[in-house]
């Protein structure tokens, strides 16, 4: 087969070929010709094709994916039930995360998450203060986004943002990335003087890192785009959130 690809030269020493949702990509150094280029995407023709049938199945799940009333979201590794109940309110209880009645799948997704980036608030927030206190440092704020791949991040001006998913993890997977994120407030980089810091709080950060890297995988099945005009009042352990 013929292999169409965007190429991006750069001063670089290596061909690199990258193959995502939006077509196919390799980088290359400068000086390399072109016929070159054509030989080595050639030779990965398999592997193109392997690559391209697996992101066509993972679109496929990520299409079907839906919520409904009595489905389970995960919570902190922990199983909650899709509950309707009666009038405007939406919230989470130690065993469901409830919503109005009679919501379409899209209201009910938009419900969770929603709920998702409330809970993310509020238990990140209370995480970063617990840990900054330990490893004295001192964070600017505390921010939610709608990251899909960066599960944290550290401004130069020490302000930490986490992306709502992460709520989804384990407390031992969340504390690594809260973590990780304070110690970029002593080494802004990823340094050895940075990974020692994170050693010395977590000596099993490497184990806690590939369990948040399955999350990814899962998370890479699921559609949770949503749209950010919808949003209900709602509650979470008695507070209320508009």
């Amino acid at each position: 087969m013929k292999v169409n690809y965007n190429l991006t030269r750069s001063n670089r020493k290596s061909v690199v070929l990258y193959v995502r949702d939006n077509g196919i990509e390799v980088r290359a150094p400068l000086k390399m010709q072109r016929a070159d280029i054509d030989k080595f995407v050639a030779s990965k023709e398999k592997w193109i094709a392997d690559k391209l049938a697996l992101l066509s199945e993972r679109k496929e799940t990520r299409d079907n994916f839906t919520l409904n009333y009595g489905d389970t979201v995960t919570y902190r590794n922990q199983k909650y039930l899709i509950s309707a109940r009666e009038g405007n309110r939406m919230g989470c209880d130690n065993e469901s995360f409830y919503m109005p009645e009679n919501l379409t799948n899209e209201e009910i997704k938009y419900t969770c998450i929603a709920i998702y980036r409330m809970l993310a608030k509020r238990d990140l927030t209370k995480k970063v203060f617990d840990f900054s206190k330990t490893m004295g440092v001192v964070p600017a704020a505390v921010k939610i986004s709608n990251a899909k791949t960066r599960w944290g991040s550290c401004s130069g001006k020490n302000s930490l943002n986490f992306s709502w998913r992460l709520i989804m993890a384990d407390d031992d997977v969340i504390d690594y990335v809260v973590i990780h994120e304070l110690a970029h407030i002593k080494e802004l980089n990823h340094s050895e003087r940075f990974w020692a810091i994170v050693q010395e709080m977590l000596p099993d950060y490497r184990e806690r890192r590939e369990r948040l890297k399955q999350l990814q995988r899962k998370l890479n099945n699921e559609d949770w785009d949503y749209n950010k005009g919808f949003f209900y009042a709602g509650t979470v352990s008695g507070t209320a959130y508009i």
